[in-house]
């Protein structure tokens, strides 16, 4: 597979009254063409920040990007100027944030705000905009396109703004989109039809997305890899069945046991204790180890390597060593792997053909 992105030993801080917050903390992880990758973890792990540092929205001050490469088309995002990096946002790279509604201008109509990028990056008349804006809307599933361009967005539901969004981020043809938590805002009926609308759209276009979520159940209907972020570093990677039916970083098992599910009663589900460090004085050792239960003296002193368990699954912790005691995950754990590997769901493959 061809690498269409790669991020090297990404650091990003921001300086603050209490100090300097270490946010992502060496980050190192690819976007082949055509996957997409999700990035988990908990609020405060890093996953938007390593988002917005790959888009070069990491405001100037409090935060900048202290070490590391963003490598796309061979160029380094991370040392461009703010006029090189606004020729790449939004035609070569584009964003679906949080909450349509922030996201858009409430005074512009929908259909001015999709043709401004098609001004701008493609060049288009007015006419052709315009024209281009309609068959896009259409495209994300709004009907009466040719009527609803010139409406505003507060005239959409919460589920249709998103879907302009999408049209916006989709409107140059990009060859990465980047979601960030695109369906929080959103209740679950509406989630599934954006998530199927991007399965879909990227089975279309064969954008390559990148995918922020704190909520494991999506990542389990559109991942094809999935890297695990805790205290701004990852500490798990690998496909998206490695690390729902084999996950190794007792992270992982806790965020797996945090997950609900329809046959899951409320006594199940397993909290991970404690909180996530303070970022301005991260801890000696695994980041981590706090929270773990299965945390040993070594833990506590040496940060832990990515341990290699194949050639697409990787985990940082001691756990993996070979000296380490053998340590599987808790009963509860294993039920619920077991559960949704039984109950795995329907996935389209870039085929076309269903699995699952």
């Amino acid at each position: 597979m061809e690498k269409i992105l790669e991020v090297k030993d990404l650091h990003v801080s921001f300086d603050t009254f209490g100090g300097e917050v270490k946010a992502v903390r060496g980050v190192n992880l690819h976007l082949e063409k055509g996957e997409t990758l999700a990035i988990v973890g908990e609020s405060g792990s890093g996953k938007s920040v390593t988002s917005k540092a790959i888009m070069g929205l990491i405001p100037n001050p409090p935060g900048r990007i202290k070490e590391g490469e963003i490598l796309f088309g061979g160029k380094d995002l991370a040392k461009m100027s703010e006029k090189e990096l606004q020729s790449i946002r939004g035609s070569e790279i584009s964003m679906i944030f949080q909450d349509p509604m922030t996201s858009l201008n409430p005074t512009m109509t929908v259909g001015k705000q999709i043709m401004e990028g098609l001004i701008k990056h493609q060049r288009l008349s007015k006419t052709e905009a315009k024209s281009r804006a309609i068959e896009l809307l259409k495209l994300v599933g709004i009907p009466n396109p040719d009527t609803r361009v010139s409406q505003y967005p507060h005239q959409f539901s919460g589920g249709m703004r998103q879907r302009v969004v999408i049209a916006i981020a989709l409107a140059c043809n990009p060859r990465i989109l980047i979601a960030d938590e695109p369906t929080t805002a959103l209740d679950v009926t509406i989630q599934a039809q954006i998530l199927e609308l991007l399965r879909d759209l990227q089975e279309k276009m064969g954008t390559s997305i990148i995918f922020i979520t704190h909520d494991l159940g999506v990542v389990a209907n559109i991942a094809d890899r999935v890297a695990v972020m805790y205290a701004g570093k990852i500490v798990e990677t690998g496909t998206v069945d490695e690390i729902f039916y084999n996950p190794q970083h007792p992270y992982t098992w806790g965020l797996l046991g945090s997950m609900p599910s329809l046959d899951t009663s409320e006594e199940e589900l397993i909290a991970i204790p404690g909180s996530p460090p303070d970022l301005t004085d991260p801890p000696k050792g695994d980041a981590f180890a706090p929270r773990n239960p299965y945390a040993m003296k070594i833990d506590t002193e040496l940060e832990p390597p990515l341990f290699k368990i194949s050639d697409t699954h990787y985990a940082a912790t001691w756990l993996l060593h070979e000296k380490a005691p053998k340590v599987e995950p808790p009963e509860a754990i294993k039920k619920r792997m077991k559960g949704m590997a039984s109950s795995k769901p329907t996935m389209v493959t870039k085929d076309g053909e269903r699995n699952g």
